[in-house]
Order: C-alpha cells, then sequence, then structure tokens
C-alpha cells in the first residue's frame, strides 16, 4: 500500500475538525440555496450496521488475488490473507460477508475446500469465466478471513445442486462441538473450537441461476433447509440472542411471486420451521446485458444511472407493502444482499470476471443507495453490495503487490457514523438536475444521531456541474460548530488507478453556522458526512 493510503487508514476515525467562521451577521439562504430542516427532538428507527455488509464471491479476482495471496506469497499476508486488504476493510468496520456466492453458492460443494490444500478438489466455475476453482480458499480460510476484519459470516447454502444432508453437515462441520463426529472433523483440520454462523441464505436466485424454480417450489425445498440445516453451537442456541438467522430468496425484479408465496407460507409456519429474512436483488445497470461503461462517460449516460439508481426506493416499497401484508409486526426483514453498479466488462478482460473501474458516479451511486436503505430501515435490516474486492463496484482493487481504495470504500468509511444510529426526520427541497430528457432532484440527505448521542448529516449533490448552497435549521438543537468530509472530483468519471489512486479522495469542507443555522456549500458532483455540534 502506498503511504497516502496508510495514512488515509490510519485517519479512518478521525475526521478532519473544522473551525467555523462567525459572520458578522446573519445571512439569508443563497437564492438557489436547498433548506434542510432536521428535527433532532424525533426519531425513527434504528440503521442497522447491516446495512453496510459486503459480498465476496468465487468470482474473478475478487477471491484469488483479492482476498487469498497464498502463505507464501511475497505479498504480506497473515495464514495466506492479505494484510493490507484486511487493514482496508478494518477500517470501515465491515459488519458481515456474504459467501461463497452468488450464482457460484449453487454449485460449491464444501468438502471441495476443506483439509490439506494439496488434496483438495480443483473444478471448473461455469458460471464466471470458465476458470478452475483451485479451492484454496474454503470454509476454513473464510472464517479466519470474517474474524481478522471482525466481521460475521453469512453462509449461502447450495439449495440449487446439493442436498438438505450437505448443507446440513456443511453447518454441523462449522458450528458441532468437537466431540462430535463433525466437530472432530473440523478439529482435525486445524479449527476444534466451533465457528458461528449469524446468517444462512437458503439459496441464490432460485428463480434464475439458482434453479431457476417456481416460487411454489422453491418455498417447498425452502422449509426443509430452514428445518433440517441445523446450527449446533452453543451460543446460537434458539432464542438466545445470537440465535442464527434464515434469508429466504425473494426476487430480483418487479415480479414480486417470490415475495408473495414465502410470506403467505411463512405466515402459516409451525413450530418446525421459520425465516428471518427475504432477500432482495436490485442493480444499477441501464438495460440488460450492462453496457454502460465504468470509465470514460458522458453525462447521459451519468443521468441515466442515476434515474435508474433511485428505483430502488419503489422496489423496496412494493416488497414492504406485500411483507406488511402477512407480517405487519415486521417481524421478516429485508435483506439487499446484492446491489450495486453492474457496468460493462472493461476492455482485454475476462467478460465472466466482471471487471469493471470505479469512478466518483459510484460513489454517488452508493450514497443515493445507503440513503434508500436509511429511510427503509424500520424492514431492511442488512444489504451487501457486489461485490468486494476486483468484482462490480468494489471497495477495493488489487493487482499482485498494488492496493488501491476506490470512491466508493470512500463513502462507506465516511458513512460509518450510521452503523446502528438512529434515523432523525429530515425535510428539504431537493431542488432539480437536468440532463437532456431527464429531470431528477438535485440534492438529497439523511441525518442520524449516533451511538453516542451526536447528530450527522449526509448530503450528495448529483449536479455535476453547480455546486449546492445547502442552509440546515436544527429544530432542538442549536449548532453552533461542525465537523465533516466531503468526496468531489475533477470529473463524474474520475477514477483511482494505481498510478493515481488519491484522484478521489475525501478532504475537509468548508462552512459556517450562526443562531442555530448551518451553511454548507456542497460542491457539484459530492458526497459530504458532517457532524453537527451543538
Amino acid at each position: 500500500m502506498k503511504p497516502a493510503a496508510l495514512a488515509l487508514l490510519a485517519t479512518a476515525w478521525t475526521l478532519p475538525f473544522l473551525a467555523l467562521a462567525q459572520p458578522a451577521a446573519a445571512q439569508a439562504p443563497a437564492k438557489d440555496a436547498i433548506e434542510v430542516r432536521i428535527d433532532a427532538t424525533k426519531a425513527g428507527a434504528k440503521i442497522h450496521r447491516n446495512i453496510f455488509g459486503q459480498f465476496a464471491e468465487h468470482l474473478g479476482t475478487g477471491i484469488y488475488g483479492g482476498v487469498w495471496v497464498g502463505k507464501d506469497s511475497a505479498i504480506p499476508n497473515v495464514r495466506g490473507i492479505r494484510k493490507d486488504v484486511v487493514a482496508a476493510l478494518r477500517a470501515i468496520r465491515v459488519p458481515l460477508v456474504r459467501w461463497p456466492g452468488g450464482c457460484f453458492a449453487d454449485e460449491y460443494h464444501w468438502r471441495d475446500g476443506i483439509g490439506p490444500a494439496n488434496q483438495r478438489r480443483a473444478s471448473i466455475n461455469s458460471n464466471w469465466g470458465g476458470s478452475v476453482e483451485p479451492s484454496t480458499f474454503g470454509t476454513d480460510e473464510f472464517f479466519d478471513f470474517v474474524d481478522q476484519i471482525g466481521a460475521d459470516a453469512y453462509i449461502a447454502a447450495n439449495i440449487g445442486s446439493g442436498t438438505v444432508k450437505e448443507a446440513a453437515d456443511w453447518l454441523a462441520y462449522m458450528t458441532a462441538d468437537p466431540t462430535s463426529a463433525a466437530g472432530k472433523e473440523r478439529a482435525a483440520n486445524g479449527h476444534p473450537a466451533p465457528y458461528k454462523v449469524k446468517y444462512l441464505g437458503l439459496g441464490n436466485e432460485s428463480w434464475s441461476c439458482g434453479g431457476a424454480m417456481r416460487p411454489e417450489f422453491y418455498t417447498d425445498q425452502m422449509k426443509l433447509y430452514a428445518r433440517f440445516v441445523r446450527n449446533y453451537h452453543p451460543e446460537q442456541g434458539e432464542k438466545m440472542p445470537d440465535v442464527m438467522q434464515r434469508i429466504a430468496v425473494g426476487p430480483g425484479d418487479e415480479n414480486l411471486a417470490y415475495t408473495e408465496e414465502v410470506m403467505k407460507s411463512w405466515k402459516a409456519h409451525d413450530w418446525a420451521w421459520s425465516i428471518e429474512g427475504l432477500s432482495l436483488h436490485r442493480y444499477t445497470t441501464g438495460g440488460w446485458p450492462p453496457s454502460y461503461p465504468s470509465e470514460s462517460f458522458d453525462e447521459n449516460a451519468y443521468a441515466r444511472l442515476i434515474k435508474e439508481t433511485l428505483t430502488m426506493d419503489g422496489f423496496i416499497t412494493a416488497n414492504e407493502k406485500v411483507m406488511d401484508k402477512y407480517d405487519p409486526e415486521k417481524k421478516v426483514f429485508i435483506a439487499v444482499d446484492e446491489w450495486g453498479a453492474w457496468l460493462a466488462p472493461m476492455a482485454g478482460t475476462n467478460p465472466g470476471f466482471l471487471v469493471q473501474q470505479n469512478s466518483m458516479r459510484d460513489a454517488i451511486i452508493a450514497a443515493l443507495n445507503i440513503n434508500i436503505f436509511a429511510r427503509h430501515a424500520e424492514r431492511v435490516k442488512m444489504t451487501n453490495i457486489a461485490q468486494m474486492i476486483n468484482v462490480l463496484q468494489s471497495m477495493i482493487l488489487t493487482d499482485k503487490e498494488k492496493m488501491v481504495l476506490t470512491p466508493t470504500y470512500h463513502v462507506f468509511r465516511m458513512y460509518v457514523p450510521f452503523q446502528d444510529a438512529t434515523f432523525v426526520p429530515v425535510s428539504f427541497e431537493a431542488g432539480t438536475y437536468t440532463q437532456g430528457s431527464i429531470t431528477l432532484p438535485r440534492v438529497d440527505a439523511v441525518a442520524v444521531k449516533n451511538i453516542q448521542g451526536k447528530l450527522w448529516l449526509a448530503l450528495t449533490n448529483v449536479d455535476t456541474q453547480r455546486a449546492a448552497p445547502v442552509s440546515v435549521d436544527v429544530a432542538g438543537l442549536g449548532v453552533r460548530s461542525a465537523r465533516g468530509d466531503v468526496l468531489t472530483a475533477p470529473r463524474v468519471d474520475s477514477v483511482n488507478s494505481f498510478a493515481a489512486p488519491n484522484t478521489v479522495s475525501p478532504r475537509p469542507i468548508a462552512a459556517t453556522a450562526r443562531a442555530g443555522r448551518l451553511t454548507i456549500t456542497l460542491p457539484a458532483r459530492s458526497v459530504a458526512v458532517v457532524a453537527l455540534e451543538p
């Protein structure tokens, strides 16, 4: 990692303080100012830290080269896992990682990935590029990885090509007491203590790559896995606070048949089985197959993808309405466990490796999605951006010993105070941004009180050309100072490369405050997160 990147990680938890100039007299908001009103006396739902979850599939160089380099690699590692990647992920407090897929999960047979590395079964990854899957990163390596970064495990079970027994045996291998046969096998592989499986996915996209199942057929299969795939960890027993959560497959488009069938079955379930979550998938693609470039795009392409990103709100709302019909108490949570920008593969790469760059546009897409999830925090308790490293809208790019942090990574770092915070009502006139035939809200804003009680405000300016003067009025809190970071770039298609890793990097943001009102100039094409101090 370059010194500049190391310095950024070292200061990840110390946002730069900003001394705010006090004007001689209160000034009226500028003519085109966005007026944001925050009611600090009211509170909404808890924004679960899991909405900042990650996803690592055996796809391209996401695992091999991205996470795993092997114990004998010259790249600094701990038991084969990259030290620079671990440090970067710890800095954004990754809450959980979904693994091993994705479409790969429904063809993954866990026994291929345990035991001595030289005795593991290599196979062909038919889903992603036809590459060889060496199985050197398996169950024990995954739990070592999540332990190193301080995250929970979200395991995706193979319902498509596997069996109930195979999945049950896998959970026993991971969680059973070392005196049992399954636990003895795990101990023989060097891990006597059971692992914690916090979340279990009951299949993946069963309506498509996971088996093209009718909703009714999937639901019958789901019941078997929910019943017989048991967690034996002594701290995760039934009714214990850390009990494993089971997540069923929901839809990836506007067809709500999966949501309807799963929730109808859940409503009628008895003591023998249950689920705790429902998975939704939704990407920003610009149409299928993805053809929008991740680099050197024009403003029309930018506006088209921002418009599509905003449809996430309606997609979640439509599924919430179905769920509310069967579950008005909101006992079953939504997990948007695949989301992000899915763009055209970069020229010269294996199309099946889903390699794309990460631009200022992607940072804005990430912020808008996070804001939407926060507004739906009563039901949305988990999301997993696709994917963590080197694949699609990633946090990190690697190339052998080199590593670079993406604009999307910086957004996740700036939003760390939102983890487990409480949503605070915000009202504002967003203004408009128009490009060609597309007109969009110009500014987006959300506010929270973090677990220490401090008020935070996140602002996004989607306008690529105009700065947005923002006037913030906080009811119930006289604002006297502020501190924060803003992420912007020379152009909306600016990226961080190995040659220029800091083109898109956070910097302090200037502000003024007087008489309880904060005035901040939000640069064009930017995301800002600021703490408001009374």
